[in-house]
């Protein structure tokens, strides 16, 4: 799965991303909400289950492609 850098004008409410500092994976989670005019937005980190605001000049935010869903038992 590839991932590519993008800028708060990419993002949009159900976008699942990554978010890097210093090559380092801080945070990973869906868009939650996103406030173009202040280029925030929050998410929901799927590792803590929180709801995270984060601020792209201080992370390098990275759009992830959409996680392989479980197939439904036979």
């Amino acid at each position: 799965m590839e991932a590519q850098a993008l800028d708060t004008s990419q993002l949009g409410v159900g976008d699942h991303i990554e978010a890097w500092h210093r090559g380092k994976l801080f945070h990973s989670g869906r868009v939650t909400g996103v406030v173009p005019a202040l280029e925030l937005f929050w998410i929901l980190d799927e590792r803590t289950g929180a709801r995270k605001l984060l601020d792209p000049e201080a992370l390098e935010i990275r759009h992830v492609g959409a996680a392989a869903q479980p197939l439904a038992p036979a």
